[in-house]
């Protein structure tokens, strides 16, 4: 988009969105000059949050800081980002922790995002991005399946790139729900929640079955089918429909919709990840891709979408538990070295990998837990599964510092919270799906007593006894180190400069030195694991972490409507978007609603094992009768993640947010 000084948007011509925006695009300005904006420190006197000058809230956090760092160790001080944050905050973030604080309990909220793919990617692939390819290769497919996503809410000017499939008859989605986007698809599957991976195995199955299989690219460009293949064996159609209730009939159009196609796409997102088993079900998604010979090829392949503003380049640079910029293993030793050369500090100083999101969380306030915790760019309060769990880990802190824009959730827990810029107001890069680094350039002047995340963390880190220069406020500084410390990563960023972006050159990463044209398209001569060859994961069905029983009988999953972002701190003090869709609701089949003694418009309590929220009944005839979905946008009551289980990943630690067993009562508890 463009922006004025006067702080009107206009939609730009660009690769992606192709001159369109959503309604939160249309409307991001509003919130630029909106009375809910925080403008002066708050610092939590006699219980109330106060006004407090710049000097005395930061001195304050870092002498907190300091004796808790003193009295207890470095662990003892917690630090939690978002995928929001640009690519220079999430990178000074990082080095924040592990060099001023010199704490290895460092994490996101991406984590409870793309973490599920990533994983999978790496495992596949040896590399992760979310589309090794560009998003405008999509218009020349014949058939694309899209597996847990939702885009014509979440990203709607993502749709013109699918109309080519749709033309064709090849838009297939899968969903529990026919959302927006299923309305729009030639083919919808409706499997159970917790069941894609199922459903996955079944296609390929039918691919194999059906002499689909591409035996050539197999044997020359993958390993690893054979011991998928005796998995796969015992998921014929058939047996998968009983399962995930997708008729074998489609499973096997599917499979010949993609093996007949010129160009043909497999892409996730949040519906396959946000498991307990996100890991192995976007791998059995990913094996589908493989045995149809789609990754590495020119015109087609796998990709997952990302789900937050800098999705993509928040998971690079250091702000995950386990990794240095440059998308580096923080236990690898020569990873290690690299990266404290270039901040001028020993490698034996750097901390090892700490605890995952909702680990960290969770252990806020315990025995062996954090004391303190900085949050940057996240509402925890709302957005993290057993919220109610969470926010009482967050008020058994001895110190809770948030840098909000607003008074959300998690900021009205905090001791100090501090007044930070907003995306129109500063510099700095972004690194969208496609890998592709993106310069965001100040429009507008921020409002006076507000302060940029990076002045906040090189204010904090010289109270800390940190050097001059160590820890730069400027964006493009920060930026210059960040390529030196990804020089040679996976995701190597040396050779982008803010002058080749200002000059508009479309630089995909790696990009690893400035004569470098950058890699629009990954993998097409070789995959990034040692032998160039594509790995398939061998994983097996195992169903949700909480089935249905009698006590709860039914399904809950989650996830976002058009008019709402994330925990809905910012959008909800839109007057549009909040007016448009103000409250929580529940869709339910009016079958099941009419079981529980609920009609449209009712309010409904819904309950599991972890507590109960409140929310509308929208009555809706396509949901399937063992399913209710609910937005989590909302606060207080209406937090759908009062419900969510946090059972998580064995791997990417993702929490299962898309499935949990409910009941559904009147609002005073009657069944």
């Amino acid at each position: 988009m463009t922006v004025s000084g006067t702080a009107e948007v206009a939609p730009r011509a660009f690769p992606t969105n192709a001159g369109g925006l959503c309604q939160k695009g249309w409307t991001s300005a509003a919130l630029l000059g909106s009375p809910a904006r925080l403008t002066t420190p708050l610092v939590r006197v006699d219980g109330e949050l106060r006004p407090a000058s710049w000097d005395n809230a930061l001195d304050l956090v870092a002498s907190r800081l300091a004796r808790l760092r003193a009295e207890h160790g470095a662990d003892s001080v917690a630090v939690f980002g978002g995928g929001g944050l640009t690519n220079e905050k999430s990178y000074l973030l990082g080095k924040f922790a592990r060099v001023a604080l010199g704490t290895s309990q460092i994490d996101y909220n991406g984590r409870f995002c793309m973490s599920s793919a990533a994983a999978a990617g790496t495992k596949a692939f040896g590399l992760d991005r979310g589309l090794p390819f560009p998003l405008t290769d999509l218009a020349d497919a014949d058939a694309v399946v899209l597996v847990g996503a939702n885009p014509a809410e979440t990203m709607p000017p993502f749709g013109q790139h699918l109309r080519g499939a749709a033309a064709a008859g090849g838009l297939v989605v899968v969903d529990p729900r026919r959302t927006p986007t299923a309305e729009q698809a030639n083919l919808h599957l409706a499997p159970a929640p917790g069941t894609d991976l199922a459903l996955a195995l079944g296609i390929l199955h039918a691919v194999v079955a059906d002499g689909l299989l591409d035996q050539s690219y197999l044997d020359q460009r993958t390993s690893g089918f054979d011991a998928v293949w005796r998995i796969v064996a015992g998921y014929w159609p058939e047996h998968v429909e009983r399962i995930t209730g997708v008729a074998a009939a489609d499973q096997r159009r599917v499979a010949a919709l993609l093996a007949g196609a010129r160009n043909a796409y497999v892409l996730t997102a949040r519906g396959a990840e946000q498991h307990a088993t996100g890991v192995a079900t976007v791998s059995a998604w990913i094996n589908l891709a493989l045995a149809l010979g789609l990754p590495g090829r020119a015109g087609s392949g796998y990709g997952c979408l990302t789900g937050q503003g800098n999705g993509q380049g928040g998971r690079e640079h250091g702000q995950k538990a386990d990794q240095l910029p440059g998308y580096r293993a923080i236990t690898d030793p020569v990873a290690r070295e690299h990266v404290a050369r270039v901040w001028g500090v020993p490698a034996d100083t750097l901390p090892g990998p700490g605890r995952s999101a909702y680990e960290l969380l969770d252990a806020l306030g315990t025995d062996d837990g954090p004391k303190a915790l900085l949050v940057f760019g996240s509402n925890v309060a709302v957005s993290a599964p057993d919220s109610r769990r969470v926010a009482e880990r967050l008020s058994s802190l001895d110190l809770l510092v948030t840098a909000d824009l607003v008074l959300s959730e998690t900021s009205a827990l905090a001791d100090v919270v501090l007044p930070v810029t907003q995306w129109a107001e500063e510099d700095g890069t972004m690194t969208n799906l496609e890998g592709r680094i993106l310069l965001r350039r100040k429009a507008v002047r921020a409002p006076e007593g507000v302060r940029t995340d990076l002045d906040v963390l090189s204010g904090l880190a010289a109270r800390l006894g940190q050097p001059d220069g160590r820890f730069p406020a400027d964006a493009e500084t920060v930026f210059t180190e960040l390529r030196a410390a990804s020089a040679g990563g996976p995701a190597d960023y040396s050779g982008v400069s803010y002058a080749r972006l200002r000059d508009g050159e479309a630089l995909h990463w790696p990009v690893p030195d400035e004569a470098h044209p950058g890699t629009p398209r990954l993998f097409l001569d070789r995959f990034a694991h040692a032998d160039g060859r594509a790995r398939f994961q061998p994983v097996e069905h195992k169903g949700p972490a909480e089935p249905p029983d009698a006590d709860y009988p039914l399904l809950a999953t989650t996830g976002r409507v058009l008019q709402h972002y994330q925990s809905g701190a910012q959008t909800r003090a839109i007057a549009e978007l909040a007016d448009s869709v103000p409250e929580a609701y529940v869709e339910v089949h009016p079958d099941t609603a009419a079981r529980s003694g609920l009609a449209d418009g009712d309010l409904a309590r819904v309950t599991s094992r972890r507590g109960a929220t409140t929310a509308r009944v929208h009555c809706v005839a396509s949901m399937r009768t063992d399913v209710v979905f609910l937005p989590f946008h909302f606060p207080g009551d209406q937090r759908a993640n009062l419900l969510t289980n946090p059972a998580l990943d064995p791997t990417s630690r993702m929490p299962e947010f898309k499935v949990c067993a409910v009941r559904m009562t009147t609002e005073d508890g009657a069944a």
